[in-house]
């Protein structure tokens, strides 16, 4: 890219960025609900579910994750380390497109199971120091489904690099929890690894902006694409890459696109 591109493409994506990255975005975003949290351990779950459910339209995201509140009865973390077998009746029949509820009780059995062993969900993605996110996310999902138990059908929810997968939900889950900034939007509470190693989530919204400002090449939207992009925008800002999702989601979401 001549320098001259290189500067106005800067220069266009970081006013998108302070446009998109900041507290009136949450109130139509998933983000809202674990934003209603003030324990770690209440956030990063719920953070977890909503990106989980993050799929179709974000007002539908939203409400299922007020409903999934609702049915902890407003506390996420109390209701998984100390519910009864008589507690997790009320999340029979939750649905949120093809997410039911045998995949619901296996991620709450999961995080009990955890959460005895462990302060917070961080450990469950980087168990050691310097890990990359690729390493992060094939070793949560090994550990996820490590009970035999572990249903067949659940494991379409948890994407792995070694699947190919551009991972978009996961890491956008890790956006949350790593990037920090004084806007109000991400959380950055997890500290294991450093907001420049993250990778871009890459969702339709973001792949159609990217390709429209030339950011990425790859035609088939995985793993190599999310990184090839996240690449990519390192070259606009080192230290914070993915701080761009915000614009090139934005523009996608807000503007169809119009650039």
């Amino acid at each position: 890219m001549e320098s001259s591109s290189y500067l106005k493409l800067k220069a266009f994506l970081d006013e998108k960025v302070v446009l998109y990255n900041r507290t009136s975005f949450i109130e139509n975003d998933p983000i809202v609900i674990p934003h209603s949290f003030q324990k770690k351990q209440d956030i990063e779950i719920m953070v977890f579910f909503a990106s989980i459910f993050a799929w179709g339209q974000r007002k539908t995201i939203i409400n299922k994750c007020r409903e999934l509140t609702v049915r902890m009865d407003g506390q996420p973390y109390d209701f998984i380390t100390n519910h009864s077998e008589a507690d997790v009746k009320s999340l029979l029949g939750f649905k949120h497109r093809t997410f039911n509820d045998t995949d619901l009780l296996y991620c709450v059995d999961f995080m009990k199971r955890h959460y005895s062993r462990f302060d917070g969900l961080e450990d469950a993605f980087f168990p050691k120091p310097h890990m990359s996110v690729e390493d992060g996310l094939n070793h949560f999902s090994d550990y996820f489904f490590r009970d035999e138990l572990a249903p067949q059908r659940t494991r379409k929810h948890i994407s792995t690099p070694d699947r190919k997968s551009a991972c978009k939900r996961l890491n956008m889950f890790l956006r949350w929890m790593v990037r920090k900034d004084d806007c109000g939007v991400d959380f950055g509470i997890w500290n294991k690894i450093e907001p420049k190693n993250l990778i871009c989530p890459l969702d339709v919204h973001v792949e159609r902006t990217a390709r429209k400002l030339g950011l990425l090449d790859r035609q088939k939207a995985d793993w190599l694409a999310a990184k090839e992009l996240t690449n990519r925008l390192s070259l606009l800002d080192e230290i914070d890459p993915v701080k761009y999702d915000f614009a090139l989601f934005g523009i996608s979401i807000e503007e169809k696109c119009i650039i």
